[in-house]
């Protein structure tokens, strides 16, 4: 640490990303899609765009929230757009809490949270999970506080439902509720129709699970006009041209090729429920995971055991040292083929243990 930081932030925790590697293993730590985007994302990313990468991106991003609006029969001025969710995450945290404003979460949950919450100077509150891993929605009636929630819940996989999700919204009207579906497109639960009944919710999407597009970094947030009006304020007070001319082509051409998108979710999905079934088989306890990974826990071999083990047959699990769930390794769902390596490689691990 330098001696020119700011005292605000020299007791900053950062966020702890999920390791890259560079070598040949099997990647099950950071819930990407195990497809390849789009053939339409290859066909608008021409030489004719490429040669005009001299020029800046459109600051308004007509493109692509024209493209997300049609997706999810909305008007223009109620999309936002950024780089990754965690950027639209970033400015609504920033924007509508504030320094000294008040959010709450559930504990277990997005690690990302926290983070901005320290490092906008808000107050958070922590909310703890049910035994079940599940969130209690009493405890978020009438909050009178922010909200911010992943549904499905990370690194949980468990989902609420759209009518509890309203009841969170409708209990809070004098704040703001945000519902971060980065992995609704695997559990079809999605409460994106009720931003045109409440002005108070904001939902937010990306195109990195789902979309097969982790690597060019775009998410969206939607919600009603003047929201979006907030968070544009705040976008062109730091950076307006926050995504780049190739990322808004790719996403636009992606966010519209649903026969492609619909069939490579539902392969994830059926990989899910089935290595699911074949881990709870080897006496593994698996939460109901709504998402695109795996999380689960075994009494015959502790977690970090687990996970350096799989590391040593060359496959990366996600393992978080942290109470209450450090048990539990998050899978990633991963190709069919990759799945079922390590379902092997697990039971192997497990004979060798008797």
């Amino acid at each position: 640490m330098s001696r020119f930081l700011s005292d605000n932030y020299k007791n900053l925790v950062p966020y702890v990303p999920g390791e890259q590697v560079n070598v040949k293993v099997i990647k099950l730590n950071t819930n990407e899609s195990p497809f390849p985007p789009s053939p339409k994302v290859k066909e608008v990313l021409s030489e004719e765009v490429i040669d005009k990468l001299n020029l800046y991106s459109d600051p308004e991003l007509k493109e692509l929230t024209a493209a997300i609006a049609k997706q999810f029969d909305v008007t223009p001025d109620m999309v936002f757009c950024g780089n990754g969710s965690d950027d639209v995450l970033a400015f609504a945290i920033m924007g509508f809490c504030g320094a000294g404003g008040k959010l709450c979460c559930p504990e277990i949950s997005y690690g990302f949270y926290p983070v901005y919450a320290d490092l906008f100077g808000v107050e958070l509150e922590q909310i703890p999970l049910a035994d079940d891993f599940s969130i209690n929605v009493e405890d978020y009636i009438g909050k009178n506080k922010n909200i911010v929630i992943a549904n499905p819940n990370a690194p949980t996989g468990l989902a609420l439902s759209f009518d509890d999700v309203e009841r969170i919204v409708s209990s809070n009207p004098d704040n703001l509720v945000i519902m971060d579906e980065a992995y609704m497109a695997f559990c079809n639960e999605s409460c994106m129709e009720l931003v045109k009944k409440y002005p108070n919710l904001l939902v937010t999407r990306t195109f990195s699970k789902s979309h097969s597009l982790a690597g060019l970094r775009v998410g969206f947030g939607i919600a009603q006009k003047e929201i979006i009006e907030d968070l544009n304020k705040l976008k062109f007070s730091f950076n307006p041209y926050n995504i780049n001319t190739l990322s808004v082509k790719a996403a636009a051409a992606a966010i519209a090729d649903n026969e492609y998108y619909d069939d490579k979710i539902s392969q994830i999905v059926a990989t899910r429920e089935k290595v699911q079934l074949q881990l709870r088989e080897l006496g593994f306890t698996c939460t109901d995971s709504k998402s695109n990974f795996i999380f689960a826990a075994s009494d015959r071999i502790p977690a970090s055991e687990l996970a350096a083990e799989l590391r040593k047959r060359n496959i990366l699990v996600r393992y978080f040292n942290k109470a209450k769930i450090d048990n539990y390794l998050r899978i990633t769902v991963g190709s069919a083929e990759d799945m079922q390596t390590l379902v092997s490689e697990i039971s192997a691990i497990l004979e060798e243990r008797k």
